[in-house]
Parts: structure tokens; sequence; C-alpha cells
């Protein structure tokens, strides 16, 4: 799934502050709008019964479920995200939803659990002839031991599905510059491994270009 692209392509810097979804910037701009796609992940959701009477939910819980999606840390790491680096760090970190987000800009993915950043890593990413989509997806299947079908039987462990269409994050290749994917978004074997055992289906994996937030920011 990954194939030589030629060219450089600049490393990802990080500066402890704002960042953009994960390439740390120290001025963090607006969020902007969410993208149709991600529009249409909310229009998704089942329909509620009009019928029936629905109870209001609890302040409380209202509260609580929104601060669980507030950035209340970023993992401190100094100097730029080389290609084949990951960092993960989970240790106290209490349960809560878990969100990846993907900057096309900064080749960084980041795991949040709870708020908190657990894991980051540079990856691979698609070309224009097979871009990665924008959007927001939820993992629709978990595929250990998946192979791609349409490129010669390629690797592609730890296989967290995006989309029908054979969008993915997954192990299986070199992270190295200079390569790209059919759209896929390529991580390390030892970071695919972790994120592979930590998230669930229906988790959601928010993909966007240089959107800056910064801690205190709503991830959605």
């Amino acid at each position: 799934m990954m194939r030589w692209i030629g060219g450089t392509t600049a490393l990802i810097g990080l500066t402890v502050g704002g960042f953009a979804l994960s390439a740390r910037n120290p001025s963090p701009a607006p969020s902007p709008d969410p993208a149709p796609a991600e529009r249409a992940f909310a229009a998704d959701a089942v329909a509620p019964n009009t019928d029936a009477p629905t109870a209001e939910p609890a302040p409380a819980a209202e509260s609580a479920a929104a601060n669980s999606l507030v950035i209340k840390r970023v993992l401190p790491i100094k100097g730029p995200i080389r290609y084949g680096e990951w960092h993960w760090d989970e240790a106290g970190v209490p349960d809560g939803p878990l969100i990846m987000t993907v900057d096309l800009d900064a080749r960084v993915l980041s795991v949040f659990r709870g708020g908190y950043e657990i894991g980051a890593t540079a990856v691979m990413l698609g070309t224009q002839e097979h871009p990665t989509p924008l959007g927001s997806f939820p993992i629709l299947t978990k595929e250990r031991h998946n192979v791609s079908e349409k490129y010669n039987n390629a690797p592609m462990p730890w296989t967290l599905r995006l989309t029908w269409d054979g969008i993915a994050i997954h192990g299986g290749a070199e992270v190295e510059n200079g390569y790209a994917s059919h759209g896929c978004i390529g991580t390390p074997d030892p970071f695919a491994a972790k994120l592979f055992a930590a998230a669930s289906k229906g988790d959601r994996v928010i993909i966007t270009r240089g959107k800056r937030i910064g801690t205190g920011d709503a991830l959605i």
C-alpha cells in the first residue's frame, strides 16, 4: 500500500502550546466550520422515535460528556516527530471516549482518550492521485491480519477500516520520507499495534488539513 513518490517532504515541527490537531503551533487560530463530511457523519445518526416520550438528559451528565472531549493534555514531545518515530503514554489517563485526529499538512496522527493525548506519530498519507479524504469517520471494522486485494495482497496488519472503498489506518510498511500510500494512513507497526488494542469499532477519526486547536479547546 506504500509507494515511493520521490522528492522530499518537510519534517513535522512540534512546539509546546497549541497545535494543528497534532502539529503544535504557538498561536491557535479559531476553528473553521466542520467540513461537509463531518456534517454528513452527524446526519447518519439514527433519528429518535418522536412518538415516544423522551427524558431530558441531566445537566451534570451533559457537562461530563462535553468535558471529556476538551483537550486537557498534549504529550510533551520535544523537537520534530520524524518519520518512523512514535510516542505513547497512557499512564494515569482515565477511561473516556477515544478520538483520533489526523492532520494532512502536519502528517501527524494523534490519539486522545477523554481529552488526554496518549499517542502521536508521523504517518504516510495519500497522493494527489489517491488522496487521503478529509472528514469525520467512525471505525467500521478492526482486522488484525488484513491484506489489500486491490494492491496485490499487500499486508495491512492492525487495520482500522474507515471507509468501505479501502481507506484505513494500518501498519505493514516502513514510514519513511518520500513514500506515500494509496489514500490510507500508514503508521509504524508498534504504534499500529497499540492503537489497534486501544480503539474500538465506532470510535471517531477526524481528518483535517491545518485546523488549529490547543489545550482547553474541544476536539469536536
